[in-house]
Parts: C-alpha cells; sequence; structure tokens
C-alpha cells in the first residue's frame, strides 16, 4: 500500500480514531481501490510505528461501517459502495465516539 497516512501522537485524537479516518477517506476518495486488499495488521503496524492493537481497533471500525470485509484468514478487502453503507457508518463512528 503505497499511502501516505501519518499518526500525530500529540493529538487529542486516538490514534485508532486518526488511523480509521484516515482510511475512510483514502478509500473514500478512490486511493484505495474497491477490492483492493489492505495491509496485514502487523505490517500495518510496523510502517506506522503503532501498536497493533491501534490497527486492529481501527479495521473493525470500518468493519462494524461496512467498508472494509474480514476474508477469514487472508485478510481485509475493501468493500463495494452500497447505499446503506454511509447511514451505518455513521452509526458505527457515533457509538465507537461514545465509548471514547
Amino acid at each position: 500500500m503505497e499511502v501516505k497516512i501519518k499518526i500525530n501522537r500529540k493529538s487529542v485524537e486516538s490514534m485508532t480514531s486518526q488511523l480509521t479516518d484516515q482510511l475512510r477517506d483514502l478509500i473514500g476518495t478512490g486511493k484505495l481501490a474497491i477490492g483492493s486488499m489492505l495491509p496485514s495488521e502487523r505490517t500495518l503496524a510496523n510502517s506506522l510505528g503503532v501498536a497493533r492493537n491501534v490497527v486492529r481497533g481501527s479495521y473493525e471500525y470500518l468493519e462494524k461501517g461496512g467498508i472494509v470485509q474480514r476474508e477469514g484468514r487472508k485478510g481485509r478487502r475493501v468493500r463495494a459502495k452500497t447505499a446503506k453503507r454511509k447511514s451505518a457508518t455513521t452509526k458505527a463512528v457515533k457509538k465507537a465516539a461514545k465509548k471514547r
């Protein structure tokens, strides 16, 4: 994945939230194409210099929002756009924000 993701460790926003927002933007703008595989949790965590749980949490938020789908042990893939996706994403993000 040749995209720029930057995590600001001094931000009041959690690293998981920062990563989730950036991945969502990359998918929304088409820089991460529909059907493309996301890097493994370990690979992305190592390249960003963050804990694997940060990446796992971000991927889980995106899964709950219907933006990515898990394909068993193969990894996670960007899902095709659906009409329901926007409302599901909004609900998942709001729910996650309440938990923080």
